[in-house]
């Protein structure tokens, strides 16, 4: 069988971790190999920079930012590469398509965004697990990191993501009991495992 790389992508607090967890549990469960990724990856020398920023220890700004995003995964672009060789289901909490939404959302081009970024292995199917701004700050009221607690940021994200989802991808009404999230998008996954 064929690798499959599937994202998972929305606002912070949408259930991208839990539904990335959720399907790959699921799919372990249907006999596939799986590998679960999260970016940014904090266990690299960038993800480890990354997250000082986020913190407010670096003060970067959009553009380095995105681009430190961007280096983050090309970091894991072999390993992606090589489970895919191997008939893996790659999952991704978060992809190539954040760095749009949240650089769109500051102001960057999303050209620029999209074009750093064709070298690095595509999506073969994006989630988008849809919520409101007010949503996310409403299931996550304490150690909000500095986009977190922009929800003019968030909403400008949102519609990003929002234009970008019209090109193909699954948009799934978040703001739902997680087990009616999970069996949607099982079931887009499902269509495209055949």
């Amino acid at each position: 069988m064929r690798g499959l790389l599937i994202a998972f992508e929305g606002l912070d607090q949408s259930g991208k971790q839990t539904q990335a967890e959720l399907l790959r549990d699921r799919l372990v469960e249907a006999g596939r190999l799986v590998r679960l990724l999260s970016f940014p990856a904090y266990n690299t020398h960038i993800g480890e920079e990354l997250g000082k920023a986020l913190q407010g220890d670096r003060n970067y700004g959009p553009d380095v930012m995105q681009l430190l995003y961007v280096a983050n995964r090309y970091e894991l672009k072999p390993d992606i590469t090589r489970e895919l060789e191997r008939g893996t289901v790659v999952i991704c909490d978060r992809y190539m398509a954040s760095s749009v939404a949240y650089g769109e959302g500051q102001g960057l081009d999303a050209a620029w965004l999209i074009d750093m970024q064709k070298q690095l292995p595509q999506p073969d199917l994006t989630v988008l697990l849809d919520i409101a701004p007010d949503v996310s700050a409403r299931r996550k009221t304490a150690d909000r990191d500095k986009y977190e607690r922009d929800l003019a940021l968030l909403a400008r994200v949102r519609n990003s993501y929002l234009h970008q989802a019209a090109t193909g991808w699954v948009r799934v009404d978040a703001d739902r009991d997680r087990a009616a999230v999970a069996a949607e998008v099982w079931a887009a996954v499902q269509a495209r495992l055949t």
